[in-house]
């Protein structure tokens, strides 16, 4: 069952104007794993573009946007068994994402002259509104 999804399109000299023009943006915004990974590429600002936009993508999903005490890095963008990109929960966002019965996130990106796009499925049972049914011998 899908539960939400989100779309994100991010500017990538937005985001690099950002982590040069606001100290501690980067490190506000991203994990120790994800600024590693980033910072090892080539061009990072399109990598560290690819990540916000996947986090943004994850909220629209959730439908609640940055919210109830929820920070970036309870969202983690790193690359699983084979390369393909991983969504890591932590913190409310984690919790926010039980409630919903989310199972399993969906995460599609790419970078390419001057933006980053991420596309987010969430998938699972949603447990949030349901009513629990007694019958009575």
């Amino acid at each position: 069952m899908i539960i939400g999804i989100g779309v994100d399109l991010v500017k990538i000299s937005r985001l690099e104007k950002a982590g040069s023009a606001h100290p501690g943006f980067l490190e506000r915004v991203f994990t120790q794993k994800e600024r590693d990974y980033c910072n090892r590429q080539k061009f990072p600002p399109q990598h560290f573009a690819a990540r916000f936009a996947s986090k943004e993508a994850v909220l629209k999903a959730f439908g609640t946007g940055l919210s109830a005490g929820m920070k970036w890095t309870d969202i983690e963008v790193l690359h699983g068994i084979g390369g393909g990109p991983i969504v890591n929960l932590t913190g409310i966002a984690k919790d926010h994402a039980d409630l919903k019965g989310v199972k399993q996130i969906l995460l599609s990106y790419s970078h390419d002259e001057g933006y980053a796009v991420a596309h987010v499925i969430l998938i699972g049972g949603a447990r949030f509104g349901a009513t629990e049914v007694h019958h009575e011998a």
